[in-house]
């Protein structure tokens, strides 16, 4: 907490009795099912958008409104009553992933469930809990002193957990109303429990689906086996194709424009709080894997993969049928890392696929969706306003790290708008974003409500 006297103590102190409140607003928050992968859920998004909208207004902020796209509304509002600061554009999402398996909850994804100082639901970490944490900060400075250190621009989409299809032309046909100095993101993970953390750099995506088709029906394999291909031993095959044993991606030119990580980035890398072994046995997995020749986190954070992300094909019922399916189906993905261009990656991964694929099958490529990666310099005073407002805020400096995972907003912000870009997250490593039993942490988000004040002070000082 800031000394006595100083004009942050009455919103810390707002925030540290509004704790219980804080809960019970977000349990309201996560129960709508904003699932935008499901068009069955097209209703519960907009009334998503809605309860967001409704929010911003109660907080405190103004000009609130949501604005119609092709596909989900996004949700604006501002703030900017501070002629000589900064601004600040904050970005987040408002939609959820799926919840399947639903099996595997403990329970109900919607139904918001406090087990040791932890909140349990669908969005929990990613991101509605992250974007209300910033909500109630903004209310805490409202409330407490009738303005913000920062001007404050906000849009939260609903299309995010889709590859955000919309945002770009959103940006474009916005982009006077968006003029700010910095983007802040809230939107991925600390380092590791009680270690915050500013996160400086994120892969890119590119995600595809590979169809496979042989004859015109399922076949019986005694009559026909030996006959024909089977699309799914050949979709094997061809995955087979992807990566030696080293780890090592065998699509031609897959690498010509990877960033090597410097030998200052792998010290400090090497340096940070991470026991791989730990890391193993959290996961449960028998042994890590990956790339020859680089750390797990040099493999996580700065080295590019291709992952099979699903599959289908033929009879995966119980029992016995013996058949030759006529189609199979697979979901890849490629995390991309600095300089890499999506587009490009997509063009080298369909020529080998097209090269691998025998003419026993006719093939079918659809790109679903993807970003570029980012990374930004380390000596942003944005970067290092907002390290010191972590430090204040959950008393204990940040490490600085990159992710493996994609936010393609991030990159689409930095080409139209040309600003840089803060990631303050404070989920957790083991806060299963994108699976069953989500959670997010009560204490973090606490602290993070109160480092957000901080931060908005800090970015304050700065010319605007």
């Amino acid at each position: 907490m800031s000394p006595k006297g100083t004009v942050v103590d009455p919103v810390v102190d707002f925030i540290q009795t509004s704790r219980d409140r804080y809960v019970t607003e977000l349990t309201q928050y996560l129960a709508i099912q904003s699932i935008s992968a499901l068009p069955a859920y097209v209703d519960e998004v907009e009334r998503c958008a809605g309860w967001t909208a409704g929010e911003l207004d109660r907080v405190g902020l103004e000009h609130v409104r949501l604005i119609e796209t092709p596909g989900n509304p996004i949700v604006y509002a501002d703030w900017l009553n501070a002629p000589s600061a900064p601004t600040i554009l904050f970005y987040g999402h408002y939609d959820v992933q799926p919840v399947d398996p639903l099996d595997e909850w403990d329970s109900p994804p919607f139904e918001a469930t406090v087990r040791k100082g932890e909140i349990y639901a669908r969005g929990a970490a990613d991101d509605k809990g992250q974007i209300f944490m910033h909500f109630k900060a903004v209310e805490a400075c409202l409330k407490q002193t009738g303005r913000l250190p920062v001007n404050m621009k906000m849009i939260l989409e609903g299309e995010e957990e889709i590859g955000s299809p919309n945002l770009g032309g959103f940006i474009r046909a916005h982009r006077g109303d968006l003029e700010a100095d910095v983007l802040i993101i809230s939107d991925s993970s600390m380092f590791d429990r009680g270690v915050p953390s500013i996160c400086y750099g994120l892969r890119g995506l590119v995600y595809l689906q590979i169809d496979l088709r042989g004859a015109t029906r399922d076949l019986h394999s005694g009559s026909f086996g030996g006959g024909v291909a089977n699309p799914c031993f050949v979709l094997a095959q061809v995955l087979g194709e992807m990566k030696d044993r080293g780890g090592r991606i065998k699509i031609p030119g897959f690498y010509d424009e990877v960033r090597p990580l410097s030998k200052e980035e792998r010290s400090t890398f090497a340096r940070l709080p991470f026991n791989e072994r730990q890391y193993r046995i959290d996961l449960g997995a028998p042994k890590l894997s990956g790339e020859r020749g680089y750390t797990t986190l040099e493999r996580l954070w700065a080295r590019p993969t291709f992952e099979i992300n699903g599959l289908l094909s033929g009879f995966t019922s119980e029992g016995a049928k013996t058949v030759i399916p006529s189609v199979a189906m697979a979901k890849a993905s490629m995390r991309l890392v600095p300089d890499q261009d999506p587009n490009n990656i997509a063009e080298l991964f369909e020529s080998h696929l097209r090269q691998v694929t025998p003419k026993t099958v006719t093939l079918e490529v659809t790109r679903l969706h993807g970003g570029k990666p980012w990374i930004t310099q380390l000596d942003n005073p944005f970067v290092q306003a907002a390290g010191r407002a972590i430090e204040r805020g959950f008393g204990r400096a940040p490490v600085f790290n990159r992710e493996g995972l994609s936010i393609p907003a991030v990159s689409t912000f930095q080409e139209i708008l040309g600003i840089p870009t803060v990631l303050f997250g404070i989920g957790l490593p083991d806060e299963n974003a994108h699976a069953p039993n989500e959670k997010l942490d009560l204490g973090n988000l606490h602290n993070g409500i109160i480092a957000s004040t901080f931060m908005y002070s800090e970015i304050g000082k700065l010319s605007g």
